[in-house]
């Protein structure tokens, strides 16, 4: 899951393979992907993500499918490091990011989607903060980098909806077990 979009993206760990997704965006996925472009909600985003992303997103053509979107939509930074306030419509989450991500789930507020932020997805994944899972999975071996669940994380989940590119990723909308 490591550095998707740009080269320089992520190079923790001497990772040099950067910038692997961008040849597998087609139609198919970009029409899913915005398919609730239009429903309420809210980005949770960890540091490291919430810098790239604020850094790139108020630049990026109009052209682009997500462009509007993602630079409207609200969001939640969990960090311990950055100070308020922030920039690019967003509010920091401080302390714990456990205890202050399940303050704002108990909330009446929209539903939260996480877009990368693997750290952040380590903590909420522990915490069982989390309610569903949408994969893309790769036609791609990377060998090396950051992986989602990495090495004796476990999870039990439960396919809800699945969809395959025209360039083989596959799209798993996943819930883990015991939610309903």
């Amino acid at each position: 899951m490591q550095a998707p979009a740009m080269p320089d993206e992520d190079t923790r760990g001497g990772f040099t393979r950067g910038g692997w997704a961008g040849p597998y965006t087609d139609q198919v996925m970009i029409d899913y992907m915005t398919a609730g472009a239009g429903q309420e909600g809210c980005l949770l985003l960890g540091r490291r993500t919430y810098q790239t992303m604020a850094a790139n997103w108020p630049h990026m053509p109009a052209d682009n499918p997500f462009t509007d979107w993602i630079n409207a939509i609200p969001k939640y930074v969990a960090s311990t490091t950055l100070t308020p306030p922030l920039e690019w419509n967003a509010t920091l989450l401080e302390g714990d990011a456990g205890s202050a991500v399940a303050a704002v789930k108990d909330t009446e507020g929209p539903d939260l989607t996480v877009l990368g932020s693997g750290v952040l997805v380590q903590t909420l994944r522990t915490a069982g903060l989390i309610d569903e899972y949408l994969l893309s999975i790769y036609p791609l071996l990377l060998g090396s980098g950051t992986r989602l669940f990495p090495d004796g994380a476990g999870a039990e989940l439960e396919l809800l909806d699945c969809t395959t590119t025209t360039t083989g990723v596959i799209i798993a909308r996943l819930r883990p077990m015991g939610l309903s």
